[in-house]
């Protein structure tokens, strides 16, 4: 009978014990034993699996971390594509309100400048044109330069700002001899001490006292194409000979120095040596251009012609 008891004995520090199990209770105890070591496989299996499944979920999220950096970025990079894009279109914007704004001003630009061709047109002395196209306008500068060119050359305008001209070119009673002789010049009625100046572009031939004329303090010119002026009776020289001057520079100041009876500027202009009227270059200028050519006769125009063929490209331009 004992061969079926289990006995289980405990020792502790008051002395052993035993414990005598039955039949049943020994089946229980292996039957306990036997579910603990199944649910101990069983807990390390799940344990198993369940780790496998936590890595496979962190790797899951480590990729969708990963995505949505990727995202992030992405929306960073499209946000700054926007914001270029933002830029560049106001960009376009200011440019295109400035263009709009240089169109306009181009525009006022060609409206002022054919309205500035047009009065050329007149300031000339010319009959207005219908259009005016660019070989127009080209000519029209053309013929300007070369006007000034003439005007910066030849004797023209008044000497000096006097009060009127009181003798003129030709024979006259001179006031002192008191006989009919010929008067080279114009004179001009002035204060001693007005400003007199170049009337054309030239070197300075004579600028001093001339006691055998009887001119006084003179001043002679020397200009293109064989021209000369003669300024007479002066109070001052403000120049010297063998220099250079360019059209309405201040030259002297008017007097009465040398044979004359009163304060006055006498002015000559001569042609080869030759005295010719004055008048016609005083009077000439830009619009009445074509009047000395036909005033001034002691002069052969037609050879300057061949030489400078005056108003030849405003004539073609109108063919």
């Amino acid at each position: 009978m004992l061969r079926k008891k289990l006995v289980i004995t405990l020792t502790t520090a008051r002395g052993s014990r035993q414990y005598t199990l039955g039949q049943l209770a020994r089946y229980l105890l292996a039957l306990f034993l036997v579910m603990s070591v199944c649910s101990f496989f069983v807990s390390n299996l799940l344990l198993v699996k369940t780790s496998d499944e936590l890595d496979d979920l962190e790797q899951g999220i480590n990729s969708l971390a990963s995505q949505y950096e990727m995202t992030l970025g992405a929306q960073e990079l499209q946000k700054g594509q926007l914001d270029q894009l933002s830029t560049t279109l106001q960009e376009l914007k200011v440019e295109r309100d400035h263009l709009q704004e240089e169109n306009l001003r181009i525009g006022e630009l060609n409206e002022t400048l054919d309205a500035s061709l047009y009065g050329l047109e007149d300031l000339l002395g010319l009959p207005p044109s219908e259009e005016m196209t660019s070989d127009r306008a080209d000519a029209l500068t053309v013929m300007t330069n070369q006007r000034l060119f003439f005007l910066s050359v030849l004797p023209n305008g008044e000497p000096t700002q006097g009060i009127r001209i009181t003798d003129g070119f030709g024979m006259r009673m001179h006031p002192i001899h008191k006989k009919r002789i010929m008067h080279n010049g114009i004179d001009f009625k002035a204060d001693i001490g007005t400003p007199v100046y170049a009337t054309a572009d030239g070197a300075v031939e004579y600028a001093g006292l001339h006691k055998q004329s009887g001119f006084g303090k003179l001043i002679i010119l020397q200009h293109a194409l064989g021209f000369k002026t003669y300024y007479a009776h002066l109070s001052d020289v403000k120049v010297k000979s063998g220099t250079f001057v360019s059209k309405g520079q201040l030259i002297g100041l008017t007097g009465n120095s040398g044979i004359s009876t009163g304060p006055h500027l006498h002015y000559e202009v001569r042609y080869l040596f030759r005295p010719v009227d004055p008048a016609p270059f005083v009077a000439w200028n830009i619009s009445n251009f074509e009047s000395l050519f036909s005033e001034v006769k002691g002069v052969k125009w037609a050879s300057l012609r061949k030489m400078y063929p005056l108003n030849q490209a405003l004539q073609t331009a109108q063919q």
